[in-house]
């Protein structure tokens, strides 16, 4: 059993030092708006990414792989598409 003596930390105060908020990257924010968009948010905000099963995690990550194609998928059609513009120009 742990004492009391054990219980404090270094600083004297009892309980756990509290980790600083770290800001969230790009990734963290499209990952927190695919699970809103799969009704998982208020289950990460619960119990926290760890949380989700194997299934639901794949969910996420599978529906974001989807997304990020069709964003490159766009943008590369944008990109070809103003190439041949610019080859009838000439």
């Amino acid at each position: 059993m742990k004492t009391q003596q054990d219980k404090k930390n270094s600083t004297g105060k009892k309980g756990k030092n509290k980790k600083k908020k770290k800001p969230l990257t790009p990734v963290d924010k499209f990952k927190i708006e695919v699970a809103k968009e799969l009704g998982l948010w208020p289950k990460v905000k619960q119990v926290g990414w760890a949380g989700l099963s194997a299934a639901e995690t794949g969910q996420v990550g599978g529906y974001m792989t989807r997304k990020l194609r069709k964003k490159k998928l766009k943008n590369l059609n944008e990109y070809q598409a103003l190439q041949m513009k610019r080859q009838k120009q000439q």
